[in-house]
């Protein structure tokens, strides 16, 4: 039981960890299409900042879905 809880909360960081990263690099992206001059940490502290909200966001959403898929 233990062994899939490991397996259940490693499946679901990989998920929402991967969600944060890539609306990061999306933010970071857009900060170079915009057509406006930022300074670089504008740049990097907003791509920061927008990691660590989705991360806070997406974890209570991730992991329970997660759970009730794995679990049953």
């Amino acid at each position: 039981m233990q062994d899939l809880e490991a397996k259940t909360a490693k499946q679901a960081a990989i998920i929402y960890t991967g969600i944060s990263l890539a609306l990061a690099l999306l933010f970071l992206f857009i900060t170079f299409l915009d057509g406006r001059s930022y300074t670089v940490v504008a740049r990097i502290g907003g791509t920061i900042w927008v990691f660590i909200l989705t991360m806070i966001i997406t974890m209570p959403i991730v992991i329970p879905y997660v759970k009730k898929k794995v679990m049953g």
